[in-house]
């Protein structure tokens, strides 16, 4: 084992995340293929190795020491860019369905090509937005949980997200540390009108580093309006 993965899977082990050879072997080759790609066009703004994966795959595993994950059938995860939280879970949690959504479609070419050669079988990578496939009966309350990572202020993100959630599932929110108490006050009257309710945030330090990162669950507790989600003009406003 070299000095990649030990950190790899020294530092999930602080997580209680004990992974395979199998997992190892994927998150590199995951490593590998994330950093080739990202010289043609901009996948992350993090390419030393280490920094790949601690701020980006283990950061990532950290819901699952959150959620029990055994109790959902199926994600989505809304606005992935580069993969990121879907694909860490997908390699932790095979067996669940992952639907990843994000707007440009260099990056779900890419992750359809990360998923191909890691083997990673049922995930639906989507060109859309999540505006508008929030509308699409096809998707709308259809999963028991709905993850998204550093895409936006959580007012906004939330009627991004909330409304793929079904009764009693959850919306989990990945937040950096700054504000997270301002972005939670300023976003209980849409969560409110979106059917879900905030539930309560947790706080990690990512391991072997100083970085305070937040998880924001909220649990959708009825179904959300028809008009939402709005426009992005009308979000934004």
């Amino acid at each position: 084992m070299n000095e990649l993965e030990f950190l790899l899977k020294s530092s999930a082990e602080q997580f209680n995340i004990f992974l395979t050879p199998e997992q190892v072997h994927k998150f590199i080759m995951y490593k590998n293929m994330l950093l080739e790609t990202n010289k043609k066009f901009n996948l992350t703004a993090i390419t030393d190795e280490k920094d790949i994966i601690l701020k980006h795959f283990i950061d990532c595993m950290s819901l699952v020491s959150f959620f029990d994950f055994n109790a959902i059938k199926n994600m989505i995860d809304i606005g992935s860019g580069a993969g990121f939280p879907a694909i860490p879970l997908k390699i932790l949690l095979p067996d669940l369905p992952i639907t990843i959504v994000d707007s440009l479609n260099k990056r779900i070419n890419f992750l359809k090509d990360i998923c191909r050669e890691l083997s990673l079988e049922n995930v639906e990578c989507l060109h859309a937005r999540a505006e508008v496939l929030g509308q699409n009966k096809e998707y709308r309350e259809q999963f028991d949980m709905c993850t998204s990572r550093a895409v936006a202020y959580l007012p906004v993100l939330s009627e991004f997200c909330i409304p793929f959630v079904c009764k009693n599932g959850y919306f989990l929110a990945m937040k950096g540390p700054s504000n997270i108490n301002e972005e939670i006050e300023a976003t209980l009257p849409i969560i409110s009108e979106l059917g879900g309710a905030y539930e309560k945030t947790e706080t990690y330090v990512v391991p072997t580093t100083n970085i305070s990162h937040n998880i924001v669950f909220i649990k959708k507790i009825k179904d959300t309006p028809q008009k939402f989600p709005r426009t992005i003009s009308k979000i934004k406003k």
